[in-house]
């Protein structure tokens, strides 16, 4: 994988709540390739990881919401977590960063329950994706198609359902940010 996405830059967009597993495997595969990384969350200090229902690692950010734009990223990334989403879906400025990924056809993943700030940011409508099972159906009535597969890629966007998918979701999101804008990517940008 080594030198695939060598020069591009990152954002993970993150908060309190994530899953561990989610947040630091995607992020691992990313810098394996010689990505730049950067986690992004509401505030400066540290977000608070979980594994399931207890707390676990937590990572330092490097920017807040307030010191970035999607054009300084050429791709994001949202992980999941039971908390982690509700956190992030709950602030207009979130909302805006990652309608502007959409809008300027950069490539986006997200996993687990990370598809529910794609909801919130009305980006899903005639995508096909996937996310947690809990979380499918609300993809549905957000005009998503659904599948239940462990990595499902739509024009720059990929989604996986849960930390088992994780390698597969991490190849294509590494593929997918290889190739860069997707035209098809704006589509459903609000």
């Amino acid at each position: 994988m080594s030198g695939r996405i060598e020069g591009r830059r990152v954002a993970i967009l993150v908060a309190d709540g994530f899953e561990e597993s989610e947040l630091f495997s995607p992020r691992d595969a990313l810098e394996q390739g010689g990505a730049t990384v950067e986690i992004v969350s509401l505030e400066r200090g540290e977000v608070q990881g979980f594994q399931h229902m207890e707390k676990s690692k937590t990572a330092p950010v490097d920017r807040t919401i307030d010191e970035v734009a999607a054009s300084d990223y050429d791709a994001l990334m949202i992980p999941g977590g039971l908390f982690n989403p509700d956190h992030l879906r709950g602030d207009d400025r979130v909302i805006g960063f990652v309608q502007d990924f959409f809008s300027q056809k950069k490539p986006v993943a997200a996993i687990c329950h990370g598809p529910q700030v794609l909801i919130t940011a009305d980006v899903v409508k005639g995508r096909t994706m996937t996310a947690f099972a809990t979380v499918q159906p609300d993809l549905e009535k957000a005009g998503a198609i659904v599948k239940d597969q462990e990595v499902v890629v739509d024009e720059g966007l990929v989604t996986s359902r849960n930390p088992d998918d994780l390698p597969a979701f991490n190849a294509k999101m590494v593929e997918e940010f290889c190739e860069g804008k997707h035209r098809g990517q704006a589509q459903s940008a609000a």
